[in-house]
């Protein structure tokens, strides 16, 4: 058995670039940054560390990605490619890409604030403002041609 399945949910680091192949597709590429936060057992400070992925969209997806903006946070799933090319320089390079298959932005809260979890010891719960916290509010899928 096979799978090649990622989902990743990160901000966009810049406004993703839409262009026309030959082929007459539509082709938009963006950077996503995710990251994390841990303590350095040597020195127990916070530290953060950050990955950044290349996405891909294609088709009716590309002309989605056009409409986002730096700093939306957008979760996508898609498969990873791999792709060689030997720049002018002669040296020999990979990329890494993720080829977009469903995108959607997150919205971001109101308040600016996540609510606190719902199973946190000794916090009270207003079932209503949990209501109006993040959430999805585009979606989008299409598989590339």
């Amino acid at each position: 058995m096979q799978k090649n399945q990622i989902e990743i949910a990160g901000y966009l680091a810049a406004k993703p670039t839409r262009r026309v192949l030959p082929s007459g597709t539509n082709v938009a590429n963006a950077r996503l940054a995710e990251g994390y936060r841990f303590t350095d057992k040597q020195t127990k400070k916070v530290r953060e560390h950050t990955n950044w992925h290349n996405l891909v969209f294609y088709g009716t997806l590309a002309d989605i990605a056009a409409t986002y903006e730096k700093g939306d946070n957008v979760c996508v799933e898609g498969s990873l490619q791999t792709r060689q090319f030997t720049p002018k320089d002669g040296s020999q390079r990979t990329v890494y890409e993720l080829i977009v298959k469903t995108c959607h932005l997150v919205e971001v809260p109101h308040n600016g604030h996540e609510p606190p979890a719902a199973n946190e010891p000794a916090v009270e719960h207003d079932l209503a403002a949990e209501q109006t916290g993040s959430g999805v509010i585009g979606n989008a899928d299409e598989w590339p041609a």
